[in-house]
């Protein structure tokens, strides 16, 4: 049975697309004659990739009754099909009978099916070529080819993970040696990491780690570091990652990565003077303005050098859509391979959508979010993505946020496998100094100031990372220290903070 190839021709309307309605008729005829066969292959095929219309309506009718758990031979379907025009001019319902007639297709079935989908896909590529083709010659509105080669790919990405059911089945014991070589990595790594390394040992036995396809949410008011921490935990990856590479590690069982941080709030070397600050150890307010001495200078330099090599990419364009993000992250991942570690998006709501929402912003905020979640399932990496919270958050008294203040959608929540608040109780707690006294005031003055000086003393330089959903294990926090000079997270090392006892 010959295949209808695109021919050679200078005029679209003469173009044939990639089409064998032969082989498509002797599916059809074999799944009405073995309906267990009709089983294996609606998990293969859609209605849509049959090139002729009544080809498809046919098979969708015969996945729908096998679905139903019901007979799908030419004498269940007929009652389907008496009005169907398309039919009418094969021949009426009588053309269900005349595709069981030879049985040609009950040897080949799968084969065929092969076939049907792989034509479809040339259908599509030709769709998208045409579709690229006019776009690239419509200049009646503003031209923006990089736009335009991001479209592209999008298309194309489309295109290429259509029909992937078959790829993402897999037996149990295909899933269970995926799981033993994840518990084989934790077991190495000394325990309580079976993902990608935050860089901060509380946080990793807490989540035990960044896992592949997971979406996570870092959120919190403004003030309380949650760049700062998403700048450390980007960093402590990358440099795990190059850090094991040189000690001779196999990449399969670092569990530091690669990783793409997109900055749309800060600039590239914004972020970099961040890093670069922690680790030398400098104030990143006094290195923005130059005061630094030579001595300090000297640290920095060799601090840039010691990171020449750091494996973290930072894309700071501004006004990036989750289409353009999905992009430019399979572009990387294209270049780095399976060593792309985290994806790391600082933050949610600057991205933009589809522009399909209508301008509801809610509307938007989900579609981002569910791209979100999509991308790291996509690409295979976790993909941690910052998040603003409502004001709500400083009506109440106790500004521990909680999941309803996520900002704008609900959607975030249902979407995220793990959402993450930071807390710093010494921001507000700075707020709320009392007068200072002076000679001749109450004595009530000056006890409120010593009272506050001691709560201050006690929460000073510490944050709560509050895990208030996580899939794959409990809730709780995490004590942190936070050295605000250098905007440096890192593990707490003592055991009791407001009462809440660490060593627990």
């Amino acid at each position: 049975m010959a295949t209808n190839p695109v021919q050679d021709t200078d005029s679209p309307e003469e173009i044939r697309l990639p089409s064998n309605v032969e082989a498509e008729a002797a599916l059809l005829g074999a799944m009405m004659i073995d309906n267990r066969l009709a089983d294996e292959i609606i998990d293969m095929l859609d209605a849509e990739h049959f090139f002729e219309p009544v080809h498809g309506r046919i098979y969708g009718k015969i996945r729908e009754l096998r679905i139903a758990d019901m007979l799908a031979n030419p004498v269940t379907l007929r009652p389907l099909f008496t009005e169907d025009q398309g039919m009418k001019a094969l021949g009426g319902p009588s053309y269900l009978a005349q595709l069981t007639g030879s049985g040609a297709g009950l040897i080949g079935a799968r084969q065929f099916a092969k076939q049907i989908y792989d034509l479809a896909m040339l259908r599509a590529l030709v769709t998208v070529g045409r579709t690229l083709v006019e776009r690239a010659m419509d200049t009646s509105e503003a031209v923006d080819p990089r736009a335009q080669i991001e479209n592209a790919e999008e298309l194309l990405y489309e295109v290429a993970g259509e029909g992937n059911t078959t790829n993402q089945v897999k037996s149990f014991s295909e899933a269970s040696k995926m799981a033993i070589r994840m518990a084989d990595k934790a077991l190495n790594s000394g325990g309580n990491l079976s993902g990608i390394t935050t860089g901060l040992d509380s946080v990793n036995a807490k989540i035990g780690g960044m896992h592949h396809s997971d979406l996570m949410i870092l959120a919190g008011r403004p003030g309380m570091g949650k760049t700062s921490l998403a700048t450390n935990i980007a960093y402590n990856a990358a440099r795990r990652w190059m850090d094991d590479m040189a000690a001779g590690i196999p990449p399969e069982k670092s569990v530091g990565g690669k990783t793409a941080f997109f900055s749309l709030e800060m600039s590239a070397d914004q972020l970099a003077t961040r890093i670069l600050a922690e680790q030398s150890k400098i104030s990143s307010e006094n290195l923005r303005m130059g005061k630094i001495s030579k001595a300090e200078f000297a640290r920095l330099a060799d601090a840039a050098a010691d990171l020449n090599d750091l494996p973290l990419y930072i894309d700071d364009t501004a006004g990036l859509t989750i289409s353009g993000l999905h992009t430019r992250v399979r572009r990387l991942k294209r270049k780095l391979g399976d060593h792309l570690g985290l994806v790391v998006v600082d933050y949610l709501q600057l991205l933009q959508g589809s522009g399909r929402a209508n301008d509801n912003r809610v509307n938007e905020i989900s579609e981002i979010s569910r791209g979100l979640k999509t991308l790291a399932k996509d690409m295979n990496v976790p993909v941690l993505a910052l998040s603003q919270l409502s004001r709500a958050v400083e009506q109440r008294e106790d500004k521990r946020p909680q999941l309803s203040d996520l900002r704008e959608s609900g959607s975030i929540e249902q979407d995220a496998d793990i959402v993450m608040f930071v807390f710093r109780e010494d921001y507000y707690m700075a707020a709320k100094e009392p007068k200072l006294p002076q000679e001749g005031d109450d004595a009530r003055v000056f006890e409120a100031h010593t009272q506050w000086a001691m709560d201050m003393q006690r929460v000073d330089g510490l944050a709560e990372l509050i895990v208030a959903k996580q899939r794959h294990g409990a809730t709780g926090k995490v004590i942190l220290r936070f050295e605000s000079e250098i905007t440096r997270f890192s593990d707490y090392a003592g055991h009791d903070y407001g009462g809440y006892d660490m060593g627990e």
